[in-house]
């Protein structure tokens, strides 16, 4: 009875390619016709072996018996050939025409396909919009990308939708769909739309909303990530880091503001007023601190051949995920080369004042030495900054430090922002290297890579 039902299930599948409209009815009738020429051709040959009663003159004219045999069935069987080749190209544009872009040839979107498919396995740590950032160049090298986005988030749309919806934050996994998509055209343009006004939908991403709805009907977060990635159809995929509800928590050092110059540990709740409030942050912390991991996101992680946290806010995009002690663990554990990208400039209220080094030390202070081995910074400092910006600065390793890579990594029209094209290419290139010789290096004149640091 099964077998039945899968037999007729298979035939039902078989016949909506009759369905007006597809626009391959035609060629699979030509494909058809093609087949018989080629048979026919054979017959030929068949016919005049073991022919023995004469055909009607018609017969004769019609079946070229006035050829000699050999030619007759190379004239049909080439043209039955044709004919097939034909069909099957119309066949397949016919089916991937949806998926091809005006303009672009179906075999250089195959081709392209095959070559991303077979790219490395990356995984992008973090969340904001630096991640997005480093996914719009990645994508272009491989569609084997999972990237891990934080849920701390509660600030803005995200943060409303949280408080009066229960919903995980959508935002950061918005941003990542959105970047991650195969043609960041109209439909990425309209997930990204944020609506106007003052009331009711104001501030608020319609892609926001369709993740939220999609939650609702799907029953899930997880579900409404991967249906929303369909509708985009992105290259690779967004995961959480984990799905439990989590606080991020900040202790902020406040300036002394006493004669003795005594100061204040103050400890502040949510990821918004942790930037917000004033003084230096000193450590940040998950809030249960036991949230348990996505299990498809430590299995990307263990899977990888490159693992990239960063760029992104420190204390409120990559360390919460790391905080997250699977994620970190199965970091740890993985054999594939693990870069931490740090920021072009530093951010306000966040990391005021701090160099490459204060970087990699707050970073350790929360997930402990050696989690990643390399770290990338950007070497090209000129160009006009926003005065609320501050480079970020390229202080010399020290104290035993791992190795530090450097190269021109900048946007060229916003220089406190990473390329994303300039960004992935580096990180190609390292992980190439890495791949023969397991070391990774930046050497002097190699294309955008200019500067070498040793430990």
């Amino acid at each position: 009875m099964r077998n039945r039902r899968e037999l007729l299930k298979a035939s039902r599948s078989l016949l909506r390619w009759l369905t007006p409209g597809l626009g391959v009815k035609r060629w699979f009738i030509l494909l058809g016709f093609g087949t018989t020429l080629v048979g026919l051709g054979i017959g030929y040959v068949l016919i005049d072996l073991y022919r023995t009663v004469p055909a009607p003159r018609i017969v004769y004219d019609i079946t070229l018996q006035f050829l000699p045999r050999l030619a007759r069935a190379a004239i049909v069987g080439s043209l039955g050939l044709g004919v097939i080749v034909i069909a099957i190209v119309q066949i397949n544009r016919a089916v991937l025409a949806p998926f091809t872009r005006p303009g672009h040839a179906i075999v250089d979107a195959v081709a392209e396909y095959r070559r991303r498919g077979k790219g490395p396995k990356v995984v992008a740590i973090g969340g904001g919009t630096g991640l997005p950032a480093l996914l719009r160049g990645l994508k272009s090298h491989t569609s084997n990308i999972t990237a891990i986005v934080t849920i701390a988030d509660d600030g803005g749309s995200s943060g409303q939708l949280r408080r009066s919806l229960g919903v995980l934050p959508p935002g950061d996994f918005r941003n990542c769909i959105a970047a991650l998509a195969d043609d960041e055209a109209l439909t990425t343009q309209l997930f990204q739309y944020r609506f106007g006004g003052s009331e009711g939908l104001a501030g608020h991403p319609l892609g926001n909303l369709f993740i939220t709805a999609m939650a609702e009907v799907t029953g899930s977060f997880e579900k409404a990530l991967v249906e929303s990635s369909r509708v985009l159809n992105i290259r690779g995929r967004v995961l959480p880091s984990t799905l439990q509800d989590v606080t991020l928590v900040g202790e902020v050092v406040e300036p002394a503001m006493f004669g003795n110059g005594a100061s204040r540990v103050s400890r502040v709740e949510g990821e918004s007023q942790v930037t917000a409030a004033p003084g230096i942050i000193q450590r940040v912390y998950l809030q249960p601190d036991d949230a348990p991991a996505y299990p498809e996101a430590v299995k990307a992680i263990l899977d990888a051949d490159l693992v990239v946290a960063g760029p992104g806010s420190l204390f409120t995009s990559i360390i919460p995920n790391l905080l997250v002690r699977d994620i970190a663990e199965a970091t740890r554990a993985s054999r594939a080369l693990k870069i931490y990208v740090c920021n072009v400039a530093t951010q306000p209220g966040e990391t005021d004042g701090y160099s490459v080094l204060d970087h990699i030390e707050a970073l350790e202070r929360h997930v402990g030495p050696g989690l990643f081995p390399a770290i990338l910074a950007n070497t090209n400092q000129s160009g006009p900054l926003p005065g609320y910006l501050q480079w970020v600065r390229l202080d010399p390793p020290v104290n035993g430090l791992r190795r530090m890579l450097a190269a021109d990594v900048s946007h060229a029209k916003y220089p406190w922002r990473h390329d994303s094209a300039k960004l992935a290419g580096v990180l190609m290139q390292l992980l190439s290297e890495y791949a023969s010789t397991g070391v990774a290096r930046l050497r002097k004149g190699r294309g955008p890579l200019n500067h070498e640091w040793h430990e």
